[in-house]
Order: C-alpha cells, then sequence, then structure tokens
C-alpha cells in the first residue's frame, strides 16, 4: 500500500491497528513473526581469508613456485636455503601490506542502526509505554516530539505544527512540515521529499509534535532500501588497480613464456650442440636458470613502494583536511573528470541565512521576527530550533537586537501558534520599558496571506493605509526575492491597550500593519566559486545534484557559475521519463539535478562512469551513500555527514569545505606522477635484470643468481622509489587535463623509456662482467670462462656485474626525478629531493660492505673486489645519468616540436 495516497482509516485498517495502537501480546506475537525493527549486518571476511586473498596475484604465485623449487634445490645440494627465505619474506611482507591497504565499508550497516532512535514512546493496550526502537513492529502507534529521531517508517495521523528534518533522506535543507491529509490528485510515483503525511527513520523531529503508526521497519523502510543499495553495489576497481593487474598479467605471461623458452632452448642445445643426454644436474641447474628469469622479471618490491607512496600521500593530504580511506583512491583523484555534488551542506552551508529585506524599519522589522519565533538564543551564542525561525533570530543578532534582551524587554503573554493551514504564527507581547505601557502583538508568515490580514502599512515611521499600489509593490518585492529561491517571511504588527481577550487566531490576525519581507537562502560556501573555477581549469566537470527544489537548485547553480542554461537542468521525475539508452547519451547535456531520489543519483553517478569518465560523488546525507559507494571514488562530509556516508566513502572532507577537493585533486595527481615514475623505474630495472638473465642464459653462463637480484629488487630499487614519491608537484599540475582512464602503464612514451633505460643498464652490466673476466685473468692466467661459480672460474666478473646493476639502479633514480625535465637542472634551480639521495646513500653503503667485506660477500656467493674493479664499476653505473640527460633534450625538443604542430 502506498501509505500516502490513503486516508488514515485505510491505513489502520490495512495494518490492523487502531489509534490507540496495539496489545502488548500481539506487538510481541509480531515481532516473533517478523523480526526486530533494525537493519541486516552484512557478513565480515575474516582477517585469515583478506591475507591468503593476496596471495591469488599472479605475480605471488610465480614467486611462491620459484620459492618451491628453490627450496627443491636446496635439500637436494644439502644448501642453505636463501633464495626461499628471501622470496617468503618478500611474498609475506606484501600480503600484510595488501591486507592493511584495503578499507572496507563494513560500518555503513552499523552507522545505519545507530541513526535510529534508541527508544521511542508508544501505545500498547491504551496506555503509554516506553520501548526499544529495535522492538517495534507494523501496527504500532509511536508519540512523537521536537528533539526525537524517527524510529521507523510511519503514516501521520496527527500532527501539531510538526516538523521534520529530512535532509540526510531527501537532501532538501529545510524541515517539512507535517500533516495528516492523504495526497490527493497525485500519480503513485510521489518524490519521498513529498510525502508530507509520512515520517521516515533517520530524520528527526524539530519542531511541534505529533502520533504515527508504524507502517514498515527494518530493511522494509526507506534506510532499510538504502541499507541493501549498499550492500548490493559493486565496489569497482581503481585505474590504478586496473592498471597494476593489467601490468601483473603482462609480466605473468612475459616470465612464463621467457622461462619456458629459455628451457626449451637449454635443452635442445645441450642434445643438439654439446650432443651430450641430459642429467638430473643438467635439469637443475636448467631450472635454476628458469627461476633466476621469474625473479628478474617480478618488481617484488612494487606492490610495497606503491602502498607506501600512497600512504605517504595520505598522511600529507590529511594535513590539508582530506582523509583518505582507501589507499588507492588517493591516485583517482588524479584522474577525476566529474564531480556529482550534493548541493546541500556541499556548496551550501546548510545553515538558511537572511540576505535580503524589504521594508522602512529594518529594526522593527527584525524584533518582530525574533520575538515571533520558538527558536532560542543559547548562553553560548548559538540557536536552538527550526532552521528558519533560527535564521531570523540570527538576522536579529547582526543588527545587534539580542533575542533574550528584547523578550525581556517585551515579554510573550498571549500567541497563536504556526498552522499550516493559515501559514502564519502570532505572539503577544506586554511592553515593559516604554514610555507609554501597552501591549504588540507580532505576526510573521507568508506574505500573500499575511498581506490578505493587512490594513496598513509602515511607511517613513506612519501608518498608512494599504493601497492597491503599494500591496502590488509588496507583492513584486516578494517575487524578486522568490524568484532567487529564497524563502520569503512576512512581518506585521498591531498594537492594543491592554491585552486581547482573545487569543484564536481570527481574533489576533486581523487589521495588522505591514512592517516588511524577510528573504533567506541556504547560502552558498564562500569559497565555492574559486573551486568550480579551478576545477574547470583542470578539466574537471562540476555537477549539481540535490533534493531540492528545481529553482532553488538553478539559483544555486548560477551563483557559483555552474549554469548558464536552464535547459541543462532536471528533474528527478523527468529523468524518470528518460530511457537508459537516451539518458546514457544526454548525460553531456545535464549540469544540474534537482529533486531526485536516491536512485536517481545512483544512475546518473553510473551514467557519467559508462561514458568512460572517471566520476567522484560528494554528499552528507544517509541518501548519498549508494551512490558515494558506486561512484569511482566517493566523498563524505566530515562535519555535517552522516556516519554512515563516512564509513562509505572513500575521502572524507574534514572542514566539509568543496575548495578541499581542488587541493586533494592537486594532491593526487602529484602522488599518481610519483608512482609512475616509481613504476618507470622499477621497470627499466626489472627489464635490465631480465634481458641480462636472458643473454647469459642464452650463452651458457651465470651472471646473477636469485638472491643477487632479489637484493637488487629490494635493497636497491625500493628505497629511491619510495623517494620518488615524496617528490614536489610540478607547477603546472592543475593546468593539464585530466589524464584517461583508459591510459595503460606504458602509455604517454613510459613503454619506450622503459625499453632504452632498461637496454641502457644491461649494456652497463654486461660491459662490468666481461671486464671483471678480463681483469680476473690478468691477474690469475687462464683461459675466458663464463661460469661465474668459484673464485677459480672468476668470480670478479659476477661481483663487478652485480655492483655495476646496483650503483646503475641507484644513480637512474636520480634521472627519475623528471621524467623529461632535466635532473641536473633541478639540482642547479636549486630543487633538492634529500629523502632520495639519503635513499640511494643507504643502498650504496650495504652494497659496498657486500663486495668489500668477505663474509657478506661468501653469503651471497660473491668474492670481494680490488679498489679499481670498484672505480670501474662506479664510473660505468654513473653514465646511466649523462646518457639518460642527452635522451631527454631529444624529448623535449620533439614534444615542443609537436605542439607548435598541433
Amino acid at each position: 500500500m502506498k501509505h500516502y495516497l490513503e486516508t488514515v482509516d485505510a491505513v489502520f485498517e490495512e495494518l490492523g491497528s487502531t489509534r490507540e495502537g496495539l496489545t502488548g501480546a500481539y506487538a510481541a506475537a509480531l515481532l516473533e513473526k517478523n523480526g526486530k525493527n533494525k537493519l541486516d549486518e552484512p557478513p565480515k571476511e575474516s582477517l585469515i581469508k583478506r591475507f591468503f586473498s593476496q596471495m591469488m596475484d599472479p605475480m605471488i604465485i610465480i614467486l611462491l613456485v620459484a620459492a618451491a623449487f628453490s627450496a627443491v634445490l636446496a635439500v637436494v645440494e644439502k644448501g642453505f636455503p636463501t633464495d626461499v627465505i628471501i622470496i617468503l619474506t618478500v611474498v609475506i611482507i606484501n600480503a600484510v601490506l595488501g591486507v592493511y591497504q584495503e578499507s572496507k565499508a563494513e560500518k555503513a550497516i552499523e552507522a545505519l542502526q545507530e541513526m535510529s532512535a534508541a527508544m521511542s514512546k508508544v501505545l500498547r493496550d491504551g496506555e503509554q509505554i516506553t520501548v526499544r526502537s529495535e522492538d517495534l513492529v507494523v501496527g504500532d502507534v509511536i508519540i512523537l516530539e521536537a528533539g526525537d529521531a524517527v524510529p521507523a517508517d510511519c503514516r501521520i495521523f496527527e500532527s501539531v505544527s510538526m516538523k521534520i528534518e529530512e535532509a540526510a533522506l531527501t537532501g532538501e535543507s529545510v524541515p517539512v512540515t507535517k500533516m495528516i491529509d492523504s495526497i490527493y490528485g497525485r500519480d503513485e510515483a510521489v518524490p519521498l521529499g513529498d510525502r508530507k503525511n509520512m515520517a521516515y527513520m533517520g530524520s528527526t523531529v524539530v519542531y511541534g509534535r505529533g502520533r504515527a503508526v508504524v507502517a514498515a521497519t527494518g530493511m522494509d523502510t526507506e534506510m532499510g532500501k538504502i541499507a541493501d543499495a549498499i550492500a548490493q553495489a559493486e565496489e569497482g576497481q581503481t585505474p590504478l588497480q586496473i592498471k597494476l593487474t593489467q601490468l601483473s598479467k603482462i609480466l605473468t605471461w612475459a616470465v612464463v613464456g621467457i622461462c619456458v623458452f629459455i628451457f626449451g632452448f637449454n635443452i635442445v642445445m645441450h642434445l643438439y650442440v654439446d650432443k651430450e643426454p641430459v642429467n638430473f644436474e643438467f635439469a637443475l641447474h636448467n631450472i635454476m636458470m628458469a627461476v633466476s628469469l621469474a625473479v628478474a622479471a617480478i618488481p617484488e618490491g612494487l606492490v610495497a613502494v606503491v602502498t607506501i607512496v600512497l600512504s605517504m600521500g595520505v598522511t600529507t593530504m590529511s594535513k590539508k583536511n582530506a582523509i583518505i580511506r582507501r589507499l588507492t583512491a588517493v591516485e583517482t583523484l588524479g584522474c577525476a573528470q566529474i564531480i556529482c555534488s550534493d548541493k546541500t551542506g556541499t556548496l551550501t552551508q546548510n545553515k538558511m541565512t537572511v540576505t535580503e529585506h524589504y521594508g522602512d524599519d529594518e529594526t522593527l522589522l527584525a524584533t518582530c521576527m525574533a520575538l515571533c519565533n520558538d527558536a532560542r538564543l543559547t548562553a553560548e551564542g548559538g540557536v536552538l530550533g527550526e532552521p528558519t525561525e533560527a535564521a531570523l533570530v540570527n538576522y536579529a543578532s547582526s543588527l545587534e537586537l539580542n533575542q533574550t534582551e528584547l523578550a525581556a524587554a517585551a515579554p510573550r503573554i498571549g500567541e497563536a501558534p504556526f498552522d499550516s493551514s493559515r501559514k502564519m504564527m502570532s505572539t503577544v507581547h506586554r511592553l515593559q520599558y516604554t514610555e507609554v505601557p501597552g501591549v504588540r502583538q507580532y505576526t510573521k508568515g507568508a506574505p500573500d496571506e499575511l498581506l490578505k490580514k493587512c490594513t496598513h502599512v509602515l511607511r517613513g515611521g506612519e501608518k498608512i493605509a494599504l493601497t492597491d499600489k503599494i500591496r502590488d509593490e509588496i507583492l513584486a518585492a516578494n517575487k524578486a526575492m522568490a524568484d532567487k529561491a529564497m524563502r520569503v517571511i512576512a512581518a506585521a504588527y498591531r498594537v492594543y491597550d491592554d491585552a486581547p481577550g482573545s487569543n484564536e487566531p481570527a481574533d489576533l490576525e486581523k487589521e495588522l500593519t505591514f512592517l516588511g519581507l524577510t528573504g533567506m537562502i541556504d547560502p552558498v560556501r564562500p569559497e565555492v566559486r574559486g573551486a568550480i573555477e579551478e576545477c574547470r581549469g583542470a578539466g574537471i566537470r562540476p555537477v549539481m545534484i540535490t533534493g531540492d527544489h528545481k529553482d532553488t537548485a538553478i539559483a544555486i547553480a548560477r551563483e557559483l557559475g555552474m549554469l548558464d542554461d536552464v535547459s541543462h537542468a532536471v528533474t528527478g521525475a523527468e529523468l524518470d521519463l528518460i530511457s537508459d539508452g537516451d539518458f546514457a547519451e544526454r548525460v553531456e547535456d545535464f549540469t544540474v539535478y534537482a529533486r531526485v531520489q536516491p536512485e536517481h543519483k545512483t544512475r546518473i553517478v553510473n551514467a557519467w562512469r559508462a561514458k568512460g569518465y572517471v566520476t567522484a560523488m560528494t554528499g552528507d546525507g544517509v541518501n548519498d551513500a549508494p551512490s558515494i559507494k558506486s561512484a569511482d571514488i566517493g566523498v563524505g562530509m566530515g562535519i555535517t555527514g552522516t556516519d554512515v556516508t563516512k564509513n562509505v566513502a572513500d575521502m572524507v572532507l574534514a572542514d566539509d569545505n568543496f575548495a578541499t577537493i581542488v587541493s586533494a585533486v592537486g594532491e593526487g595527481r602529484r602522488i599518481y606522477d610519483n608512482i609512475i615514475k616509481a613504476i618507470q623505474f622499477l621497470l627499466s630495472s626489472n627489464l635490465s635484470e631480465v634481458l641480462v638473465i636472458f643473454i647469459s642464459s642464452i650463452m651458457q653462463f651465470t651472471i646473477l643468481q636469485p638472491a643477487h637480484l632479489l637484493w637488487i629488487n629490494l635493497i636497491t630499487d625500493c628505497f629511491p622509489a619510495l623517494a620518488l614519491g615524496a617528490e614536489k608537484a610540478e607547477r603546472d599540475i592543475m593546468r593539464r587535463r585530466p589524464r584517461s582512464s583508459r591510459d595503460g602503464v606504458f602509455s604517454n612514451g613510459i613503454g619506450t623509456d622503459c625499453l632504452y633505460q632498461g637496454i641502457m643498464v644491461t649494456i652497463l652490466t654486461l660491459a662490468a662482467f666481461f671486464l671483471g673476466e678480463y681483469l680476473h685473468i690478468m691477474r690469475y692466467g687462464g683461459e675466458f670462462r663464463f661460469t661465474g661459480i668459484s673464485p677459480d672460474d672468476g668470480i670478479e666478473g659476477m661481483t663487478m656485474a652485480f655492483f655495476t646493476m646496483n650503483m646503475c639502479e641507484l644513480f637512474h633514480s636520480i634521472n627519475m626525478r623528471s621524467r623529461r625535465g632535466s635532473a641536473i637542472g633541478m639540482m642547479f634551480k636549486g630543487s633538492h629531493n634529500k629523502l632520495l639521495y639519503a635513499s640511494t646513500l643507504i643502498p650504496l653503503v650495504l652494497t659496498s660492505v657486500l663486495v668489500l667485506w668477505p663474509p657478506a660477500a661468501e653469503f651471497f656467493s660473491l668474492n670481494t673486489i680490488t679498489a679499481l674493479e670498484y672505480g670501474i664499476s662506479c664510473a660505468l653505473a654513473f653514465s646511466v645519468i649523462p646518457i639518460v640527460e642527452i635522451v631527454k633534450v631529444f624529448q623535449r625538443r620533439a614534444s615542443l616540436k609537436g605542439k607548435a604542430q598541433a
């Protein structure tokens, strides 16, 4: 049943209840049958399951296979399983970091439950009692008063000036005045915000009182539907996750392919070139070669580096009031193209404020508004009460009219409370400190209704007759404010010699003297317009999505510079008439969405995403939660936002400042740039390792062993890669267009850079190996050999190759401070990354210990090298800097030429 379309009697009959409520026994039976008035809790994934799910990555599986083969070899050869220990350590660290970086929305449903009232006043057996809200059942009659949270979805059957704040559900900033009549003459698809005879779980009574019958509990409530939508919404991968997954697949297939090729090639060479049978020893050596290739090809530290760089970014962003709840969401900000923003509390202050007035005597106008008012000024300077009335009290305060002092000088002695049918309120006050004692009545209400009760108007301090011309002037002023989407309140007064004999509205509200009008609106945040302009400069399109009225939304959008053509604004009802196919084609035509339901928000976000746009969704209410979860990045408000929104969001704005999003986007772009630098650095390094192992395998000699490669990947590569994450943002970072989410890891020249830089390090490493072998022959004599497995066979070549590759990658990290800019030029201009300098020094010292201290060299199957060999290796490695600098010069020239031609 659409309870809002039916009469109260029909609703009671359908729910099997009466105005006196249910019996205790019947309520208990219903509770047993239908369950508690609470939301379902989703199953939680155990920590152990999360840990082992990290092992499903193809690269991790290959490492585990490599560790297994290394363990078998260690057992067969009765050696120390160094490789096994190192590989398993890497795998465990990566898994722990993976579990750490996951940020699920498990608390979302718990937060929804917490929003329900803990206890509720209910009629049972004809008497008022208090029960736990979770024990309410359909048919219960509940009593609602100002300050109460609505514990379930209810049909209102009694209302005394009751107003309910529903912003968290509908997005409307103004509390809704509730009624008891059915909504006649309407289609069944009445927006939730227009169901004025209903009260919903999660909303709050802010004024008046009433009674209602429970129509839905638990997961059947509107809140429950949102909870279900949250549970069903799919969490898509961020662009970085997609890229790393793609990279993982590429590397996996590459590793498998190269290993199979090398294994087969060596078997063929052994059988048909060497003409020897394949024995156990040769098979083990061949397997070890394949393990070396696998270890060389996989950047073991990549996941750790990306996670830690993101964590560093999270720390930086938290200092700028952007709290990141999911690490991978940081880089998503960098490619955000659409920001779908809720209006109330996000673009606006969620605080009704008087911004315009009409009338000759502003002081008397403000006095009337402050005294004919049920909101109260607190000792701390705040205001307690319904937002519209609170705005009027603040308006008086802005004119240095303190409501408390006004009330002391003119205490209230009578009143006619506000009624939605009259659309006005009157209070009667005795003037205490005036020269001429008397009584004054103040009335405020809807301008068109209040004018009907006026016979005079205050002009120039004098009461004059309210003529048709003056009436038209007042109505024109009212229309001018209304056209700006303002809520307009009119004020009037009446003077008595003594207290009136009756406080009935019909007796009080007549022969009034019109005072003036106040126009109020939920004002925009002052910093938002500038933030929107900066977003546009960065190629980001802001879109407003609100539950408020269309006129209000258009007015706010125009003020913010978001909307020029009203045809680009659409309501939720109009959106329902557009098919999914048509909407997918026309989504770019709309900038403002008004009077929307939660499902509309999700539909809008999904339409943008379907067009290939990286989409962010901001909001603060429960109604925003499903769309926030569906967006590429959900942004919740930290101050005004509900717990539900915060727990579902990827990022929370601690200051509720839209401008913080802009700062976060810039930081996200910087972090992503640095991650790409780190990835390029790691991949070019791993490519050089693969090429070195591949070439040495083809030539049938050993140049580096698995333990050597793991040292390079974890010690030499990881520290500089992490330091690259601390690079400052480039100056034009917020003047660039957002990068495309379709760009792969190797786009924008990254693949070419990785290729030539990997080949460069490979050549230098091979040169060091052959020089080492040559120096060995010069020192000890003998023939040139490639095996490099014992001191007698010239292990200097292996040691020099190992040391040179380490140094090459350390020096190359200096190159990666900028992908196209000169690293040397940055130093001369005073731009330094001290963390990077330190991160290259530490591995340099540690690696030097390995090749200069005999016990360490022996543990890693190396030999100590001489000062000459040390110097030659350093000189070869340092050459990567001038080589890359020269290449960058040509790349910059090519880029400038391309821009000139474009």
